[in-house]
């Protein structure tokens, strides 16, 4: 299965998406944008950027468990991923986002 983006309305109105892998899982999570078309275009930008490895900042937590950010090439933060165990995870979490991002399919629920 390929990866999709999926939008959706947070709580305070704002747009979000996130990236899941085929297997359903949810490897990158957005910040919020103020519209749905920023949003889109922050999807456009993980598709541009998830395959370039220099775009990705490799994160510890407060707890010591690891993350990673991507950025867009301005620096901005584009997408955050679940936290892991281990360095090796937090690989495995980006080689998945450099899979799926390029070519995953964009689903919006009804009510975004």
């Amino acid at each position: 299965m390929m990866g999709k983006f999926v939008v959706s309305t947070r709580s305070n109105g704002e747009y979000q998406f996130v990236l899941k892998a085929g297997n359903g899982e949810v490897i990158l999570t957005s910040e919020g944008y103020s519209s749905k078309a920023n949003c889109h275009h922050g999807i456009e930008s993980v598709r541009k950027n998830a395959p370039d490895v220099d775009q990705y900042d490799r994160k510890h937590s407060a707890n010591g468990k690891q993350y990673f950010n991507l950025k867009a090439a301005n620096g901005q933060v584009i997408g955050t991923s679940q936290l892991y165990e281990s360095a090796s995870g937090v690989s495995s979490g980006i080689a998945s986002v450099q899979h799926n991002a390029p070519d995953a399919t964009v689903e919006e629920p009804a009510a975004v």
